[in-house]
């Protein structure tokens, strides 16, 4: 009865969502967004795609100059989107139909994905004999609050207005994601194949779309499971075959990794491959084929040639650089994100979605050209972990600091560029605090899974305890 209740009032916010970008569209020139650096970065900005698209029409290749950089597949999809057709009609207005569609799209990828680890997890918790924390994470639908969260975040929102192609990217990685956690090795190849050819960096998703197939989605740790079934294997008598089997089996189901979806999924992913680089190839053949391809994509990524401003850090450090320094200090950033992957994979491997999100939110620190968009998709994640997060401190000092630099960024952009009272270490300050309230954030969820954890531990081990005696 609840699940019917609220099917409507959960339609009403998504309907409304999409009815509040519409409006915001249709103001004249979309309040200026797409011209903001916090929205619009080399690889995302539409005008950029539009410019590639003309160059295009003009037989002169798209990656001439230094105006687009991104996928020709993209620039074949959304090009034509952004010639105005009809006189007196918004500039791109189907392509803002094509952002609010992958918005709602990803939402309610984000609520499906949410809806099977709730299950998941509340049959973990089951089987573990925690059925009051089941009930309880039950009465919170995780996956409408974090596809909600995702509608109405203010980043999606301007993202969305500011065309930024920030929406189809995010769209794929949810739709990974949520291939991964329906154990369709197609679909979550597919996701991941795109999203890593449009931005590059979601490539080290691969480690939790694997451990999501392998393990099924999250649960309480591993180890849990072991105590349980030892009690239950224990308390058995040599005469009841029939628990001592089902507990065996118990056992098998929750510890043993799947090599069948994980398999599927690199051939999968092979496949996906080679048909993007096919159609790359068949797209960029006389403009140089896949070498110039890969040279003003994915190469304008790891060397970070535009040092235009952005709310990330590294354009204010690469432009006061020594040149000699410059190779060296590519390869330290950009090792940090690899640098970390490991330790967080083996620590968090029981959860491998919520490894995807820090996974997300650490690129979307260290990335070359981030956007709000970034941090759109990662908070839209941050929802299906409401229950396991509900005790996370500094949340209210999070949330001010993140308000607080979305009202100071555009502040200290217009001092610095428009006004020249200014310089950019005012624009570059908010761009640190920024990425520090994000390091908060990181730190902050995974000590509150680890703490979330470990209450699971102490819970367990005293309901074990108590059957013993």
């Amino acid at each position: 009865m609840t699940k019917k209740k609220k099917v409507p009032w959960f339609w009403t916010w998504v309907i409304g969502s999409v009815v509040f970008r519409l409006i915001l569209l249709y103001f004249p020139k979309n309040l200026n967004l797409s011209s903001r650096p916090e929205v619009s970065t080399p690889l995302t900005s539409l005008r950029r795609l539009a410019e590639g698209y003309w160059l295009k029409q003009s037989s002169v290749s798209p990656y001439a100059g230094s105006m687009y950089h991104g996928s020709p597949l993209l620039l074949t999809l959304l090009g034509p989107l952004t010639v105005k057709r009809i006189e007196g009609q918004p500039d791109h207005l189907l392509c803002s139909l094509v952002f609010v569609i992958a918005d709602v799209v990803s939402a309610m990828l984000i609520c499906a994905a949410g809806e099977k680890l709730q299950v998941a997890y509340s049959s973990s918790l089951q089987s573990l004999g925690l059925r009051d924390l089941s009930e309880n994470s039950e009465r919170l639908p995780s996956g409408d609050f974090a596809a909600l969260v995702y509608l109405w975040n203010p980043f999606t929102i301007v993202a969305c207005v500011g065309l930024s192609t920030s929406a189809i990217e995010n769209l794929m990685v949810v739709l990974s994601l949520y291939g991964a956690c329906s154990r369709l090795a197609p679909l979550a190849a597919f996701g991941w194949v795109m999203a890593t050819h449009l931005s590059l960096y979601p490539a080290i998703l691969i480690i939790p779309v694997i451990l999501l197939l392998g393990y099924g989605p999250d649960a309480p740790p591993r180890k849990l499971f072991w105590q349980r079934n030892r009690l239950e294997v224990g308390n058995s008598s040599s005469s009841d075959s029939y628990s001592e089997e089902k507990a065996k089996n118990q056992l098998k189901v929750a510890n043993v990794f799947s090599w069948r979806p994980v398999v599927s999924f690199l051939l999968w992913t092979l496949l996906w491959s080679s048909y993007i680089l096919v159609l790359c190839s068949i797209y960029v053949q006389q403009y140089g084929g896949l070498q110039e391809l890969f040279k003003r994509t994915y190469g304008f990524i790891l060397t970070i040639q535009d040092l235009s401003p952005n709310i990330g850090v590294l354009w204010y450090f690469f432009a006061e650089v020594f040149d000699f320094f410059r190779n060296f200090f590519l390869i330290v950033f950009h090792g940090n994100i690899l640098l970390m992957l490991a330790p967080l994979a083996l620590r968090l491997n029981h959860r491998p979605c919520f490894l995807a999100f820090v996974y997300i939110v650490i690129s979307s620190i260290l990335k070359s050209y981030p956007s709000v968009g970034d941090s759109a998709l990662y908070l839209g994640l941050l929802g299906l972990f409401a229950y396991e997060l509900k005790d996370m401190q500094f949340s209210f000092f999070l949330l001010s600091g993140y308000v607080g630099v979305s009202l100071l960024s555009p502040v200290m952009h217009n001092l610095w560029i428009w006004r020249g009272t200014g310089n950019a270490n005012f624009y570059f300050g908010t761009a640190i605090a920024y990425a520090c309230f994000q390091i908060i954030l990181v730190v902050e969820s995974v000590s509150a899974m680890l703490n979330h954890d470990r209450t699971l531990t102490k819970l367990c081990t005293a309901a074990v305890q108590n059957v013993k005696s």
